[in-house]
C-alpha cells in the first residue's frame, strides 16, 4: 500500500493515544444554558428571535438574505434569555444568543428529503437551510462550496480525514462510530457534484481503512469512493497538501481547490449532510476532543452548539490541580490561546486542549539568528524569517512579496524556531493590516 505525502512539514508528538480509544459521549452543559454565536461562517447574520421568545431545538434563530449567509439554529429547546456580545474563539467579541434550556425537548426539524431523487437545487437549499459549514475549522458555507461556478469542472471530492493536529481525535472516533452515516454523506455530495470520491486517511489511522472499505462495498459505492492513505505528518490535513498528497496536483498561489477540479469536505461535515437529508436535522451538535496533559480525564464528547467549555467542568472533565499553563481552542498548532474557559463551542470547534508548562513555551522571544529552520520546514516553500523581518520593519508590501498572504498559519515555522518567535501571531496581525490596507485602497 503506497503512502502519499508532500515536501516539508514537521513531526510533532501526536498525543492521539490520550483519547483515540475514548467513544464520543453525548453531554449537556451543567448550567442548561447555551451561548450561540449569531454568525458561524459565511456573511454576517442578524437575530430573528427576541429576548423572552420560546424556541425549539432546530429552530432558526439568526440568518440573512445573502447567498453567503448560513443560518444558525437553536441547539436546545428553551427560552431566549439575552442577546449580547460575548467572547468567542480568537478572543474576539461576537453577538451571541443566550438560551436557557427547558425539559420539554421541542424540536423544529425539517421534513426528511431523499437526496438521490430531489433536484440539485433542492438539495443545495436543504444543505443551506441546515446551516452546514465546514467543520474542520474554516466554517465556509457548504452550500456555496458544493455549487462551484459553471466554468469549474469538479473531478474529485476529497474527504479530509487526516486530522493531523496533535491531540485531536473526534474525527477518528466518528469514522468508526458513524461509518454508515459518513459514507452516506459522501455519496450525497458525489451525487450533487458528479465526481469521484477519495477519503484521505493518515497512516496512524490506517487501521480504519478496512472498516471504511467494507461499508463502501456494503452501500454499493466500490467504483465511486476510494481510500488514500497519506503519511502521518503535519500539516498533512491542510487543503493544498492533502490535494498534493492524494492527487499530485499543486494548487497555485491565490487559487482554490475548485480551480484544480477538487472539492474538500471534512468528516463531520459529510455526516451533518446525511443528517440534514435523512433526519431533517440542522447542524446543532458538535463532536470535539478535550485533551492535553493538564486534563485528568481526556475525552471525546458531543455537545449542543453554544455550550460553554466552563459548563463542562468538573462534571464532564477535570483539570489536574495547578497544572494548566495554556488553554487552546482547537489543537496546539493552529488553535487560539484563550484567557479562560468561558467561550462557546461553535460549529468549527474540533477540540479544546489544556497544556502543561512542559507541553508549551511561555517565555519571551529571543533574537532571530537567521538559522533558516523556518524556511526548511515551511510546506508552502516560503521564507518566514524574511516575512517577519519585513513586518517588524513595517514594510507590508515587502512582506507580501515574500508570501505573507500565502501563509496558511500552520505553525511549523514557530514549532522549529529556536528563538521561540511568535511567527503565526505576527503573520495573522500582518495579514489583517494588509487586508485593511487593500480595502482602503479600493475605496479611493
Amino acid at each position: 500500500m503506497k503512502i502519499h505525502t508532500f515536501k516539508g512539514g514537521i513531526f510533532p508528538r501526536e498525543m492521539k493515544e490520550l483519547t483515540n480509544k475514548c467513544p464520543i459521549k453525548d453531554v449537556m452543559p451543567s448550567s442548561k444554558m447555551v451561548t450561540i454565536p449569531v454568525t458561524m461562517g459565511g456573511a454576517p447574520n442578524v437575530p430573528c428571535v427576541a429576548v423572552g421568545d420560546l424556541v425549539a431545538r432546530g429552530q432558526v434563530i439568526a440568518n440573512g438574505d445573502k447567498f453567503m449567509n448560513c443560518p444558525v439554529h437553536s441547539s436546545v429547546s428553551g427560552k431566549v434569555k439575552k442577546i449580547q456580545n460575548c467572547v468567542v474563539t480568537g478572543n474576539q467579541q461576537a453577538q451571541c444568543i443566550i438560551i436557557e434550556a427547558d425539559d420539554e425537548n421541542r424540536t423544529d426539524f425539517m421534513e426528511p428529503l431523499n437526496p438521490f431523487t430531489c433536484e440539485t437545487s433542492q438539495a443545495l437549499e436543504r444543505i443551506k437551510n441546515a446551516g452546514i459549514v465546514g467543520m474542520g475549522g474554516a466554517s465556509f458555507p457548504t452550500h456555496v462550496k458544493l455549487n462551484p461556478p459553471e466554468d469549474k469542472t469538479i473531478d474529485y471530492v476529497l474527504i479530509n480525514a487526516a486530522e493531523c493536529e496533535p491531540y485531536l481525535t473526534c474525527d477518528e472516533r466518528t469514522l468508526q462510530e458513524e461509518t454508515k452515516k459518513f459514507i452516506d454523506g459522501i455519496a450525497i455530495v458525489l451525487r450533487l457534484v458528479g465526481a469521484q470520491g477519495i477519503i484521505a486517511l493518515e497512516e496512524n489511522k490506517a487501521y480504519i481503512r478496512p472498516i471504511l472499505l467494507e461499508e463502501i462495498k456494503n452501500q454499493g459505492y466500490g467504483d465511486d469512493i476510494s481510500v488514500c492513505v497519506v503519511k502521518t505528518k503535519y500539516p498533512q490535513g491542510s487543503e493544498k497538501f492533502i490535494v498534493a498528497s492524494c492527487l499530485g496536483i499543486e494548487i497555485p498561489s491565490g487559487k482554490l481547490p475548485a480551480d484544480a477540479g477538487v472539492i474538500i469536505c471534512n468528516v463531520g461535515t459529510v455526516c451533518a449532510i446525511s443528517d440534514a437529508f435523512r433526519l431533517g436535522k440542522p447542524l446543532i451538535d458538535r463532536a470535539l476532543t478535550i485533551s492535553g496533559g493538564a486534563v485528568e480525564n481526556p475525552c471525546n464528547i458531543r455537545v449542543p452548539v453554544g455550550t460553554l467549555i466552563s459548563d463542562l467542568m468538573p462534571d464532564v472533565f477535570k483539570l489536574k490541580e495547578n497544572s494548566c499553563a495554556m488553554i487552546i481552542s482547537g489543537g496546539p498548532m493552529m488553535g487560539f490561546a484563550m484567557a479562560d474557559t468561558s467561550f462557546p463551542v461553535a460549529k468549527g470547534t474540533s477540540g479544546v486542549t489544556f497544556l502543561t508548562a512542559e507541553e508549551t513555551y511561555l517565555g519571551e522571544e529571543d533574537q532571530c539568528i537567521s538559522c533558516g529552520n523556518c524556511a526548511a520546514r515551511c510546506a508552502m516553500r516560503l521564507t518566514p524569517v524574511m516575512i517577519i523581518r519585513e513586518l517588524k520593519g513595517g514594510n507590508l508590501e515587502k512582506a507580501r512579496s515574500f508570501g505573507l498572504m500565502d501563509c496558511i498559519e500552520c505553525g511549523c515555522c514557530a514549532f522549529v524556531c529556536p528563538a521561540h518567535i511568535n511567527i503565526v501571531q505576527r503573520v495573522r496581525l500582518g495579514k489583517a493590516m494588509m487586508r485593511q490596507k487593500m480595502a482602503e485602497s479600493k475605496k479611493i
